[in-house]
């Protein structure tokens, strides 16, 4: 069903909305939106169970070239799918509405681009192409296409992050000066292989002809972020990182430590490991009048001049308050939010009903493609490069 169809035939904008929460939608729509999935493992299987929960989406195909991973992707599902090895034969099924992209990163490109053409809704995991080539290509298949393009970017679904990045635009930190991100574990990032010949096919993100590493497999989202607060693209990126650690064969580097120079001087840096969890995932915003801590699903807002904020117990203005004060932290940001990838989900079926471009478009999705692309070009070739132009 096409777009401006389906939007027609559910005759429901966003009339019969409720809340869970503040700045939480629930959309409560008449018809289902059918959900191929292409993709079924870990990632696409996480969606399918997320999916299961929202009533306006109804998993229809899934699709994998490894059997055992699309036997498991079926099984998640709440309803009677058909099973698919070739996902041009997913997109040849004229009733499915929409299709989930959760395969490799290096199929991205092709996949979508395939999808568009076949006339179904994407919704496309990051990161969303690799390649500047491959980026542009989606771009203008994106933007020729009569259907809905979402890239996998989940916070920008975040009522949290949402509210955290409105905190910033309103003044709340001051002047944004620095920006400092970590991701960081102690695992090798390796899955078991059941059979040797699987071996590229499963652990995937450890070679450059698939995957761009820990880059783009978790400093896109902060990337992303990073983005979006600044509300600009950086100029320039150097990095350095390696395989100084994990010695078993893989290519793509088991940590990165990455520079991105914006605008007006804000530096946002990037540490990602696999050696070392301590502090595990956070985003640090520094201003000239505070800092906002992100981690998950929590957010603290730690003011310049602490101590004195703290004596005179103001929050937002109102003198006498008595504050709530997480050591180190700062005050608690409190917001009442869903899961982002569920609640990205559920903005995906919104955008197709009512006929709008996604908040994680491919235009932002896009920007931070290029930030990850820029980023291993300097990791892999030791040099500064800056902003590639032309491309959006």
């Amino acid at each position: 069903m096409k777009r401006r169809e389906f939007a027609k035939t559910s005759g429901v904008a966003l009339a019969g909305v409720s809340t869970l929460g503040a700045g939480v939608l629930t959309p409560s729509f008449s018809n289902k939106i059918t959900i191929g999935v292409i993709g079924t493992g870990d990632r696409g299987g996480g969606l399918i169970s997320l999916m299961n929960e929202i009533p306006g989406l109804e998993v229809m195909g899934c699709c994998d070239v490894l059997p055992f991973r699309l036997e498991s992707g079926m099984k998640k599902a709440n309803t009677k799918v058909k099973g698919y090895s070739d996902y041009r034969k997913l997109l040849d099924n004229k009733d499915i509405d929409a299709v989930i992209v959760s395969t490799p990163f290096s199929t991205h490109e092709q996949i979508a681009m395939d999808a568009l053409d076949a006339g179904k809704h994407v919704y496309c995991e990051k990161t969303m192409a690799k390649g500047f080539n491959g980026i542009q290509n989606l771009v203008q298949a994106a933007k020729n296409a009569n259907t809905v393009f979402q890239t996998g970017h989940q916070y920008h679904s975040s009522r949290l992050y949402t509210h955290v990045v409105d905190l910033i635009k309103d003044g709340k930190i001051g002047r944004v000066v620095d920006i400092v991100c970590q991701w960081n574990r102690n695992a090798d990032w390796r899955r078991p292989v059941p059979n040797p010949k699987y071996e590229r096919a499963i652990n995937w993100r450890m070679y450059k002809e698939f995957s761009g590493g820990l880059l783009a497999e978790l400093c896109s989202h902060q990337l992303d972020l990073a983005n979006w607060i600044l509300d600009a693209v950086p100029l320039r990126v150097i990095g350095e990182g390696g395989i100084d650690y994990w010695k078993d064969g893989r290519e793509t580097y088991d940590n990165v430590h990455m520079i991105y120079t914006y605008p007006n001087g804000v530096r946002a840096k990037f540490t990602c490991l696999t050696s070392n969890a301590k502090d595990d995932y956070q985003i640090k915003i520094l201003g000239d009048k505070g800092t906002i801590t992100l981690g998950y699903s929590n957010a603290w807002f730690y003011p310049e001049k602490s101590e004195e904020n703290k004596q005179l117990g103001e929050v937002d203005g109102v003198s006498g308050a008595t504050l709530e004060w997480d050591e180190q932290k700062g005050i608690p940001i409190k917001m009442d939010h869903l899961d982002p990838t569920k609640q990205a989900l559920m903005d995906f079926e919104s955008a197709v009903v009512n006929n709008q471009e996604p908040i994680s478009s491919v235009e932002t999705g896009a920007k931070a493609a290029i930030c990850v692309q820029m980023g291993l070009d300097a990791l892999y070739n030791g040099t500064v490069v800056p902003w590639k132009t032309g491309i959006i």
